[in-house]
């Protein structure tokens, strides 16, 4: 069975990774494409589901997997922690699923380092301007915290050259289609494609 491809997804807040990544999976079917599943120690909020939002555990059993190295990254985010448990994505993989991974630049070079086969893909905004206006769009943000958002896009923007792909979301429909193209692209490798046509190929080149 042809291995599935892990990608990572990064982009500062309000480039739109997140509504991409949701449009995409609307498109695909589970058994090509799913999105990770991160652990996390923080307390489950209203409406979500163990398992399918965040695979909840408490402090100790998640230092317990930070020494037996089970993650492939792990960050402490304002007192919880969150990471991707690296038996979770090499099974999903193994079935020949690809695995989506929002996931910001730190935790994209600790998992390159890891699992250098990964693909990686930043998405940038239009313009600061825009950038803002969708920022502001929220209405949940002072002008003080929209400013901090701003300054640390710029910060985060700096790292696009580390990624494999670049898509610019100004027209959501094209960057969407983008993202698809990236994909059927990945899939149609020839390492990929072997795997998947094996006994076609045998047959093909039989005498």
């Amino acid at each position: 069975m042809a291995q599935g491809t892990l990608y990572i997804v990064s982009a500062p807040s309000g480039a739109g990774k997140s509504s991409l990544i949701h449009a995409l999976l609307k498109t695909q079917p589970l058994y090509d494409t799913q999105v990770s599943v991160s652990h996390t120690t923080r307390a489950m909020r209203p409406g979500e589901k163990h398992g399918e939002h965040y695979f909840f555990i408490d402090v100790a059993e998640f230092k317990r997997m930070i020494e037996q190295d089970a993650f492939l990254e792990y960050a402490e985010v304002f007192g919880n922690y969150y990471g991707t448990s690296r038996k979770t994505i090499e099974q999903v993989l193994s079935t020949g699923v690809d695995v989506f991974l929002d996931i910001d630049w730190q935790g994209a070079q600790q998992i390159r380092a890891r699992m250098p086969q990964a693909r990686s893909i930043f998405i940038l905004p239009p313009s600061k301007e825009e950038l803002d206006r969708r920022l502001r769009g929220r209405g949940q943000d002072s002008d003080e915290i929209i400013a901090g958002r701003m300054a640390q896009a710029v910060a985060e923007m700096a790292h696009y050259a580390e990624y494999d792909y670049l898509i610019v979301n100004d027209d959501f429909d094209l960057a969407l289609s983008d993202l698809k193209t990236i994909i059927r692209a990945e899939r149609l490798r020839l390492g990929r494609q072997k795997a998947r046509h094996d006994a076609l190929i045998t047959k093909l080149l039989a005498d």
